[in-house]
């Protein structure tokens, strides 16, 4: 399968991301959201990664299985968290063996209800330096525009964002919601000499309290005007969605009049919006 450095040295992107199912009913609606967006001829597709429980096997079947199976190229997620060293060199090491390309390297959290230990490697970059060393990854990192969730100091955020970035071959963002926020983020990315190629990450609004409690725990900021424009079809849950559409819609496009030509788009494995903004933006096959 290709790798995602290469794809994006090649031209526009656009990709999609999933999470693996928990339940036979959610595997269902998985299956039919990958058979939906297949045609779209998506770049990459990425599966997210649990630090613990059942979905760390299910990530590395669901990335061979599309891998493999569908035609698509995946991206494997994988966290420092709640591993020892021996434990991410084997599981990278299976990856490799399964012809899988990519891997976006993560700090990640051990889940509290688990009761998990934090992990031999303390920080992403750790994690990137160890893929390197087993095998030619293409090797992403996570970003946050609007900084990382744990860190009260912009400036040392911003440094350590850009040291990340300067190891790997790309970043993918945490979703936001305002195109000020990008380009201020690569203003700040370009005044510390970055060059690496990084995807703004966008989530469709189709429930605002759902996606505003994940903007809360992942440290972005849920714009007033955005919340008034969705509340007001508070009781209509198809005009909240036609909104949420919309204005995804509209950040992309603000995006690429500012020059960002690939876009990462957060499904919750789901294809219809996703479907309708690629419609919107003109990203369908021709």
């Amino acid at each position: 399968m290709a790798r995602i450095a290469d794809l994006l040295a090649a031209g526009p992107t656009c990709s999609f991301e999933f999470f693996p199912p928990r339940t036979e009913a959610a595997e269902a609606q998985l299956d039919a959201t990958l058979r939906d967006l297949r045609p779209l001829g998506p770049s990459f597709v990425s599966v997210t990664y649990g630090a613990g429980g059942s979905t760390r096997e299910k990530t590395h079947d669901l990335v061979v299985r599309v891998n493999a199976e569908m035609g698509l190229t995946a991206m494997a997620h994988l966290t420092c968290a709640a591993h020892t060293r021996a434990e991410l060199e084997g599981i990278v090491t299976r990856y490799a063996e399964a012809g899988v390309s990519n891997i976006l390297a993560l700090g990640g959290d051990p889940p509290k209800e688990l009761g998990l230990p934090a992990g031999e490697l303390a920080h992403a970059v750790e994690l990137v330096e160890l893929i390197r060393g087993i095998g030619p990854f293409s090797v992403g990192v996570a970003v946050h525009p609007e900084g990382h969730p744990a860190s009260t100091d912009h400036a040392l955020d911003r440094r350590h964002q850009a040291e990340k970035l300067a190891l790997a071959d790309f970043g993918v963002s945490q979703f936001f919601f305002e195109p000020e926020v990008w380009f201020a983020f690569l203003d700040d990315l370009a005044a510390h000499g970055v060059t690496t190629p990084v995807i703004p990450g966008i989530m469709p609004v189709l429930d605002v309290r759902s996606v505003k409690r994940m903007a809360e725990m992942s440290g972005a900021a849920f714009p007033a005007a955005l919340e008034d424009r969705l509340q007001a079809h508070a009781d209509d849950p198809a005009g909240m969605r036609a909104v949420g559409v919309e204005a995804a819609t509209e950040l992309c496009r603000a995006l690429r009049a500012g020059g960002v030509q690939s876009f990462h788009f957060y499904t919750l494995n789901r294809s219809s919006a996703t479907r309708e903004i690629c419609t919107n933006l003109g990203l369908l096959p021709r």
